[in-house]
């Protein structure tokens, strides 16, 4: 006999039906009304899910647009600094860097719009322009070494107008010239003598450049401290009240015009004045670095009891470039602002001082040679085992620093002139001293 469904439990059965059909209905108005929060869960509506798919694939399409704008311009801004870079030295013409004049020219002034499709490479890091800049700098590093004479005429044809001056790889004999407006360009060159001296040798006009101020870092005030008191122990206790660059040369201008003892020569002085300047600077480098630099720049084996003792291997590759990027912080007290550039080779291991403060300070060609460049090419070839020539330009007070170079002898240096600067206080103090030259 079968058992008949109780209507206690139909009851239950209609009740959680019932139940469920409400849950629905919730479950729908929820999907569908827009003041509420959107449906979650497997019961959610796809109508909710249908509004929102469009806009997520707009914006993936959009994303992925502009990833690929990026990319592309990446890809082309490799294949033009690949096309700089691989260009054989030999085959290098004045044309090919007039051509990268002109797009770098043509690579600049990228403005900023609204829905602007330009790469944001370029709208920001101005990319392509600084990928011809580059490859412009690399062509004429190229041109230098491959035709020094055909570099200069390129650089003094396109510089300061197409080229400025500072993005020139070498600037030593490349004659300055400056804008008068902005049509017009000077050329400012030391081939005219103005005056002459007493000893008949035409005198060199003073630079006629604006003066630059420097602003000494707490580095820089320190280290010429020590300078200065190494110069007053290397030279008998010479001394000076005036502060800064101007005590040091004041020094030093006293040390260089003083009146000799009898049986002295002033070719016996500018020894001892090269030798004061190379114990100062020694005694700044203090007993530690010197030994360094011989060993891990120069290639010099230290005493160790063998066969190599003393013997010389290097210098290094890498010493010049090295030597030129890390002298410009402990520098700047004696010279002022300096940074790295090519050599005359067209080599690494350059350093351009943009205006000499010692040179613009003193307005001495004689403080300059005997107290500055001949001592410091000595040093350097001397004590740490690496040839450097020291080339000031006294038309700008630009010097040119290249490690690694075999100096030229002043007299023998086309490009060093001959006679005093038409001002110089020392010449001055020297009157009547002729058999006494101060400048070679």
């Amino acid at each position: 006999m079968k058992a008949s469904r109780s209507p206690s439990s139909l009851g239950n059965a209609i009740a959680v039906l019932s139940s469920l059909t409400l849950i629905l209905s919730a479950q729908s108005t929820f999907a569908f009304s827009p003041s509420l929060f959107p449906p979650r869960g497997p019961l959610a509506t796809t109508t909710s899910l249908s509004t929102s798919v469009p806009s997520d694939n707009e914006t993936f399409r959009q994303v992925t647009k502009k990833l690929s704008i990026e990319l592309n311009e990446l890809a082309e801004c490799s294949s033009i600094l690949s096309s700089y870079v691989l260009k054989p030295e030999q085959e290098v013409t004045v044309e090919d860097i007039v051509l990268a004049c002109d797009a770098v020219d043509g690579s600049a002034g990228v403005t900023v719009t609204v829905g602007e499709d330009d790469p944001l490479v370029n709208q920001y890091l101005s990319l392509r322009q600084k990928c011809h800049q580059f490859g412009r700098y690399q062509l004429l590093v190229k041109l230098l070494k491959s035709d020094y004479d055909a570099y200069i005429k390129t650089a003094e044809f396109l510089s300061p107008s197409r080229i400025p001056r500072n993005e020139l790889p070498n600037v030593q004999d490349v004659t300055y010239t400056t804008s008068k407006n902005n049509h017009d360009e000077e050329l400012i060159s030391n081939t005219e003598k103005s005056a002459v001296g007493e000893d008949g040798i035409p005198l060199v006009p003073d630079c006629e450049l604006e003066t630059m101020s420097y602003n000494d870092s707490a580095l820089d005030k320190i280290l010429l401290s020590i300078f200065r008191n190494l110069v007053t122990q290397y030279t008998g206790g010479i001394e000076s009240d005036a502060r800064g660059i101007k005590g040091l040369l004041a020094q030093g201008r006293e040390f260089m015009t003083m009146e000799l003892p009898e049986g002295v020569t002033y070719q016996d002085h500018t020894v001892a004045q090269h030798t004061m300047v190379k114990n100062t600077l020694g005694g700044l480098m203090t007993p530690v670095l010197p030994p360094f630099y011989r060993i891990f720049m120069s290639g010099i084996v230290p005493n160790l009891g063998t066969k190599w003792d003393g013997k010389q291997i290097g210098p290094w590759f890498y010493a010049p470039w090295l030597t030129s990027l890390v002298t410009p912080p402990f520098f700047g007290f004696l010279v002022g602002p300096s940074k790295p550039n090519r050599r005359i080779d067209g080599e690494r291991g350059g350093l351009l001082v943009e205006k000499c403060k010692f040179l613009q300070e003193s307005g001495c060609k004689g403080l300059c040679l005997h107290q500055c460049k001949i001592p410091a090419q000595e040093f350097f070839r001397d004590t740490l085992g690496m040839d450097l020539t020291v080339r000031p330009n006294f038309v700008t007070q630009e010097c040119q620093w290249s490690f690694g170079e075999k100096p030229m002898p002043p007299e023998e240096d086309p490009s060093f002139p001959r006679g005093c600067l038409v001002g110089c206080e020392s010449r001055k103090l020297m009157a009547g001293r002729k058999s006494e030259g101060l400048c070679i």
